[in-house]
């Protein structure tokens, strides 16, 4: 089974009310052979919400209390991070999930690249919560950006 970013299987629930449809992903899920989640919205927020970025780190740090997750008004949401990363990795263990597909840029989905803190559209390397700790728990992680070359991979699942 294939665990998708909800947003990426064209349902609209990005903090700003959007999605980020990656047709390839639909046909999965439609065809019974992955399932969407929103990691932000297992943990507690709604749509639409206000835009949130790591402060100090990365989702590895958060995991280790090094880091926070902020929102653009300054309030501390780790907590609500953390719990959507807790359900994400349940979830991926029940359905048997042998990779999951996050949205990248993402201070929870995001696999290689975040924003900074900064809420200035800075990116840097590292990871969201959700996907750090999916990994610490040996669940492999790529980005919709990944698609192209994992396509055939993931169809054979």
């Amino acid at each position: 089974m294939i665990l998708v970013s909800s947003c990426l299987a064209g349902m609209k629930v990005r903090y700003n009310g959007t999605d980020c449809l990656e047709n390839s992903l639909k046909e999965l899920l439609d065809s019974g052979r992955a399932v969407a989640v929103c990691p932000e919205l297992l943990g507690g927020f709604s749509t639409p919400r206000e835009p949130a970025e790591i402060s100090g780190g990365t989702g590895a740090d958060v995991l280790d209390g090094n880091a926070r997750v902020i929102d653009r008004s300054g309030n501390d949401v780790t907590g609500m991070y953390l719990e959507g990363a807790r359900i994400t990795l349940e979830t991926a263990r029940k359905c048997s999930a042998s990779i999951v597909v996050l949205k990248q840029n993402s201070p929870s989905c995001g696999s290689t690249l975040i924003y900074n803190g900064d809420f200035a559209g800075v990116k840097i390397a590292g990871e969201g919560v959700t996907a750090a700790l999916l990994r610490r728990n040996g669940i492999r992680v790529i980005s919709e950006q990944e698609l192209p070359e994992r396509l055939e991979e993931l169809l054979q699942l």
